[in-house]
């Protein structure tokens, strides 16, 4: 299959200093401009390396396990070990090894490259339906990109990756900053603004988030902008009335335009496992997401949790980020990302 493993140093896109996070968004002015395949084949470099820092987490030394190359039982039973070790969680593991045993039980798989491709395919059907990229309606204009999350998810970080991206499209950007309770959430996103060369809607630390997002989809109305992105303030899933903070910010932009937010875009850190799938079910009860970025999956050397949220919820996976800059951002590809988690080792068990 073509699938190999790499090692890599641990890196991560959540939070950082705002001024080193929103430089490393930005290449060096003096780079060439890579072609899109060799900017496609780099990023499918650095996830797989990501991924898989050391041994590939659920193929590594799997055909020492097969006595005589044969798949039984005991193979099958390692593997559901290691998909649940990964946050895949039970339901999701269950349904991906259920096909994988029918399939042993009626001799189709002869030996690990057959596991493999089945063990493809069967990650695919849960993750293909919600590889749904972004798509920005410019009927609606200016399109309002809504971003939530909990603290530390990386929601300011993705916000300047998703301006970074869209100014590069040639579309013209507003951004709001919604985040009121962190004066450094501000300064961020400002810092992000200049660097992408984009306006940054902003008021002063404890402004009402609603009131600063009205101004920010009134100024970006008047301005003809393509894209308002606004970024609202960290919270916990169990905060109830910070949840129905979120739902006043939702209305106060249907008064400008009843068509708004145009897309509930929820943020959530890979790294925090089975929570990350609490925190997107309780977003999407309380205020109705219509899509997902998983960040920080550099973080966990697994990615499993994405398996377990796409299977569950079903919801659209818009980005992954597996990095601190622009680069380490992009739209989610299943089959990229299934063959990146999947990384077999060699025959003689070695990478």
């Amino acid at each position: 299959m073509g699938l190999f493993g790499f090692r890599s140093k641990k890196t991560s896109d959540g939070d950082q200093p705002a001024a080193d996070e929103a430089a490393s968004a930005a290449e060096p002015a003096t780079a060439p401009a890579a072609t899109p395949e060799a900017q496609k084949q780099g990023w499918l470099a650095r996830m797989r390396a990501k991924l898989n820092r050391g041994d590939s987490w659920l193929t590594y030394d799997l055909a020492n396990l097969l006595p005589g190359g044969r798949i039984d039982d005991d193979v099958l039973d390692e593997l559901e070990t290691r998909l649940i070790a990964a946050d895949v969680g039970i339901e999701t593991t269950e349904k991906i090894l259920g096909s994988l045993r029918k399939r042993v039980q009626r001799k189709e798989l002869a030996d690990l490259d057959a596991l493999l491709a089945a063990l493809r395919t069967a990650m695919l059907e849960i993750l293909e339906p919600v590889a749904q990229p972004l798509m920005i309606d410019a009927e609606r204009k200016p399109f309002v990109v809504l971003v939530v999350g909990v603290n530390g998810s990386g929601k300011t970080t993705t916000i300047g990756k998703l301006a970074h991206r869209y100014v590069a499209e040639g579309r013209k950007v507003v951004l709001a900053a919604g985040d009121t309770f962190r004066a450094a959430a501000i300064e961020q996103l400002q810092v992000w603004g200049e660097r992408n060369k984009v306006p940054v809607v902003a008021q002063g630390a404890g402004a009402d988030p609603a009131a600063v997002t009205f101004d920010a989809l009134q100024s970006a109305q008047a301005r003809g902008a393509d894209v308002l992105i606004a970024d609202t303030a960290g919270r916990l899933h169990t905060q109830s009335n910070l949840m129905d903070e979120l739902k006043k910010v939702r209305r106060v932009l249907t008064r400008l335009d009843p068509t708004a937010p145009h897309e509930v875009l929820l943020v959530l850190d890979g790294s925090q496992g089975q929570n990350a799938l609490t925190q997107a079910q309780q977003f999407h009860q309380a205020i109705g997401v219509t899509g997902l970025v998983m960040t920080k999956l550099d973080g966990t050397a697994k990615g499993g949790i994405v398996l377990a949220i796409a299977n569950t919820l079903r919801l659209p996976i818009r980005f992954i980020g597996i990095g601190e800059t622009a680069a380490d951002f992009d739209v989610f590809d299943a089959g990229a990302f299934v063959d990146a988690v999947l990384a077999p080792a060699r025959e003689d068990g070695r990478r």
